[in-house]
């Protein structure tokens, strides 16, 4: 295991995937983007034509499918038998079918495993997803929750998806991330919530510079002197 893990979870646009990969680059650890890893089992199951909502021929698909992440230039880089999709895992589609996977509780399990197998390979590892320090890494030296209101994280969806392009309601989008919100925090395995020693930081009227001095502070602190 490395020898500094820290795990940033939370909501959708709460803004924990660009802190989570700031805080790694000031670090000088490796990013783990758990996202990319349910999206590329996503990709590997729409791609051998398997049924999104069967759990069974969704494990069928990570038994059968060599998955490789790596962590390069401050991003998770993907590969799937081989081919790297770092890209393509990004696509619309593969955004709207995550959610099966990410439900799945068996399908769950396997993940966590290739993340613990991920940092197991690196000296420092700054990871972010909805259950990592409750489940993946729940003995993590140091866990952030980040949240923030729902309008403020409507916003700041829109205005990635404004800037690839896309023009999106704002009400539709503030529907769907309570939707996920809702779902998140539902299920059985993996909800969505904060770890009880995590510390939980609101970022509705922070900047993603501001956040991260936040928690770059906060590690300054926990972490003093720890290699």
């Amino acid at each position: 295991m490395a020898n500094l893990v820290i795990t940033i979870d939370g909501p959708a646009a709460s803004g924990k995937s660009t802190v989570a990969r700031l805080l790694a680059e000031r670090l000088d650890a490796s990013f783990l983007d758990t996202g990319a890893m349910y999206r590329a089992v996503t990709l590997a199951a729409m791609r051998a034509g398997a049924h999104m909502s069967d759990e069974d021929e969704l494990l069928g698909v990570i038994e059968s499918s060599e998955f490789e992440f790596s962590a390069e230039a401050g991003k998770t880089t993907v590969c799937v038998n081989g081919v790297e999709v770092t890209e393509q895992i990004r696509g619309p589609e593969v955004t709207a079918n995550a959610r099966y996977a990410a439900a799945a509780p068996r399908v769950r399990e396997k993940l966590v495993e290739m993340q613990r197998q991920f940092a197991a390979g690196e000296e420092r590892i700054v990871t972010e997803g909805r259950d990592q320090g409750t489940v993946a890494f729940a003995d993590a030296d140091i866990k952030f929750y980040l949240t923030a209101d729902p309008r403020e994280r409507a916003r700041r969806r829109q205005a990635e998806l404004r800037a690839a392009g896309e023009e999106r309601n704002l009400e539709q989008i503030q529907t769907a991330i309570e939707d996920r919100d809702n779902s998140d925090q539902s299920r059985t395995t993996g909800p969505l919530r904060p770890a009880d020693d995590a510390i939980v930081v609101d970022t509705t009227e922070l900047g993603i510079e501001e956040v991260v001095e936040k928690l770059l502070a906060c590690v300054d602190e926990k972490c003093s002197g720890k290699g």
